[in-house]
């Protein structure tokens, strides 16, 4: 007589999986309605958060699979496999913001003038939801970004306004910054006052046939009634800048200031929503300020 051995089947794996599989597939869908769809931040993280949460049970459950395996051998251990692979995904996202999270400073704007930072022309305005923070970067959260990222610095170069300017206007284009709003870049045009040719000595000396009327002067802007951080003689430049992969959205700003000479440019970069950028702002600014000085090479300046 034979006897036919039937072996225990684990449900906690074939739960597992389908539960993994459920946390990947909404991680999925998350992260491409917030990339490329109407989904916001404060969502798409609540979602993730979601998502990874039952990618840990899945974990459980898989683990609770393999030990059955081991111990009776209950049907199941693929499906506590694949249950590992598909929680990867979305316990992978969730680590690596974890880790950023608790290893840069939690601040969401830094500018490379952390004295006078510039103001932005548009200030954001986006509904924070959940991610509640801060409205005003107070002189602690500067030092945190000096103390973090001493680094960070403006760049000076050489070269005239306008030269620059075009030289920030391609480097904007190339690192997909949108841009939103301008000032004062009427600054970089070629000053009139230098093109006017200037009379001979006997036009000098003639007498004029007609002298001009004198008319009222347009009213200047008073340095006074300025934002804190900008001159009337700077160009400012702001955009929205997205990352590649998740869509998260930083508001830029880049100023370019004439001084002795020489043109002085620098850069704010702010999260547009929570209180905490994971380091990604400075990323970006230091990686714009790069291409900038590749771009303008030979024209840098200390």
């Amino acid at each position: 007589m034979m006897i036919k051995y039937e072996r225990p089947i684990s449900h906690a794996a074939f739960w597992a999986r389908r539960l993994a599989r459920f946390s990947f597939g909404l991680f999925a869908v998350t992260l491409l309605a917030h990339r490329f769809g109407p989904l916001t931040t404060p969502h798409f993280l609540a979602l993730c958060g979601l998502s990874t949460g039952l990618a840990l049970i899945a974990v459980v459950l898989s683990v609770i699979g393999f030990m059955r395996l081991w111990q009776v051998a209950a049907v199941g251990g693929i499906a506590s496999f694949m249950a590992l692979l598909y929680a990867a995904g979305p316990l992978g996202f969730a680590g690596a913001g974890l880790a950023a999270y608790f290893t840069r400073p939690a601040i969401y704007d830094v500018s490379t003038d952390t004295q006078t930072p510039p103001s932005f022309i548009i200030p954001s305005d986006a509904a924070q939801g959940w991610l509640q923070r801060a409205t005003v970067v107070t002189p602690e959260d500067r030092e945190a970004q000096r103390v973090a990222y001493p680094g960070l610095t403006g760049r000076r170069y050489d070269g005239a306004l306008d030269r620059v300017y075009q030289g920030v206007r391609n480097v904007v284009e190339k690192t997909g910054v949108r841009i939103t709003a301008e000032e004062g870049v009427e600054n970089t045009e070629a000053d009139l006052e230098d093109l006017v040719v200037k009379p001979d000595a006997e036009e000098r000396d003639s007498e004029p046939d007609s002298v001009p009327i004198p008319l009222s002067r347009p009213d200047t802007i008073v340095p006074g009634d300025l934002p804190p951080g900008r001159r009337p003689s700077d160009v400012l430049l702001q955009g929205e800048w997205r990352t590649l992969i998740t869509g998260l959205r930083f508001d830029v700003l880049v100023r370019l200031r004439e001084e002795a000479e020489t043109t002085l440019v620098d850069l704010r970069v702010a999260s547009r929503y929570g209180p905490h950028d994971l380091g990604i702002g400075a990323a970006f600014a230091d990686s714009f300020l790069k291409a900038l000085d590749a771009e303008l090479l030979g024209i840098a300046g200390g």
